[in-house]
């Protein structure tokens, strides 16, 4: 069954909404797994903290060598079909971390789940955007709000396999077949996305002409969701002093305020244009980081937390809906070129705050998400889409 001719009812727009949807909640629980257990694959491996950064570095080789191949194969292929592969392939990756003997090895699977994670991202937000015009809706920001529930959830399991005491082994295989096989089960609507003849051959995918801006406001929210993943925890135990099994609690909660903030992206953006909510949004972020540091309390670093999510929320589905809809550039190679900023950031953000954090301290790194925060403000013209 082809979608082309198909007519949009309510039950055929929930029907391929649910599909969509369950591919970014399963990518986001996959690596919110496997970022709930980054302290213990630290310990057992016995990294620095400069160390770890490097392995994550290699993560995020993987995803940007992996975007412009993906968005080359969802033109050729189709979104869909591209996108349920790379999702077992997703699953399997991180199994795979939880078995990896030493330092090397665990590097190698990390460059293959940064690839297979990074290219899904690609090939999803394309078959989101191909529902989303079909059902002639704004949808990108709820799917965005289940890659988020997806990312919390996985985290929570990470609450629950260390609270129950599972190693990495059974924490990975039982998370990651559970989720894979109830996003697989919900995402068969059907859907067969039309390849597109025009996109040329995969070159290293970088943005062109306003796009790049486009890309660069991606790139500083996801180093701030990169960051919170990855080293939230870290800084909680290590620069707060909370127990360890509640140090994951900064990610989660940080997960639920982007979550409720991109259900409501939609009213969101009847409210106002793109690039006045991005202006807005900058400054919250900005500030919610600010508390969170300078906070002497638990509360109030978590009270920042959640601002920090508000504020960069809605950010993501915007930069991709801005791309999906760009006048002059094909879909897949323009979501590859955004993805390729947007993504580096959420992989890069995590490596460049080892870096720093070696050299001076964690809260000196977390200071430079604010910064970061900031220029979402100062871009956020960018997002206005040409007439």
């Amino acid at each position: 069954m082809s979608h082309h001719n198909e007519e949009v009812t309510a039950k055929a727009r929930s029907t391929h909404w649910r599909a969509v949807a369950s591919m970014f909640a399963l990518n986001g629980a996959l690596f919110g797994v496997w970022a709930s257990r980054i302290p213990a694959v630290k310990d057992l491996h016995g990294l620095s903290h400069s160390a770890l950064g490097g392995l994550l570095l290699l993560m995020a080789a993987g995803a940007i060598v992996a975007f412009p191949i993906a968005g080359w194969l969802s033109d050729k292929r189709g979104a869909a079909q591209v996108t349920r592969i790379l999702g077992v392939l997703n699953a399997l990756a991180l199994f795979g971390l939880s078995v990896a003997p030493g330092p090397l090895v665990l590097g190698l699977v990390l460059l293959a789940f940064g690839a297979f994670h990074g290219g899904m991202d690609v090939t999803m937000n394309g078959w989101g955007a191909e529902v989303e015009r079909w059902a002639k809706r704004s949808q990108m920001s709820t799917y965005h709000a289940m890659w988020s529930l997806g990312a919390g959830i996985g985290a929570g399991t990470g609450y629950l396999a260390i609270t129950f005491g599972f190693g990495l082994f059974w924490h990975f295989l039982m998370a990651g077949g559970g989720l894979l096989f109830a996003a697989l089960l919900f995402s068969q609507d059907g859907w067969v996305s039309k390849p597109n003849t025009e996109s040329r051959g995969a070159v290293f995918s970088f943005p062109k002409g306003a796009l790049i801006l486009v890309g660069l406001l991606a790139m500083c929210a996801s180093m701030g969701e990169g960051a919170m993943a990855d080293w939230s925890a870290i800084y909680l135990r290590d620069e707060v002093g909370v127990r360890p099994e509640w140090a994951p609690i900064g990610y989660a909660i940080f997960s639920i305020a982007m979550v409720v903030t991109r259900l409501s992206g939609g009213w969101v953006n009847r409210l106002a244009p793109p690039q006045k909510v991005a202006r807005v949004a900058g400054l919250v972020a900005c500030g919610g980081m600010v508390l969170a540091i300078l906070s002497p309390a638990v509360p109030g670093t978590l009270a920042g937390f959640v601002l920090f999510g508000m504020g960069l929320a809605l950010m993501f589905p915007l930069a991709f809906s801005r791309a999906a809809n760009d006048p002059d550039v094909p879909q897949g190679q323009a979501l590859a070129g955004v993805a390729t900023l947007g993504y580096g950031g959420i992989l890069l953000g995590p490596p460049v705050m080892g870096f720093i954090a070696s050299a001076t301290s964690l809260t000196v790194s977390f200071a430079v998400l604010a910064a970061m925060a900031l220029m979402i403000t100062v871009l956020s013209g960018a997002l206005k889409v040409p007439e």
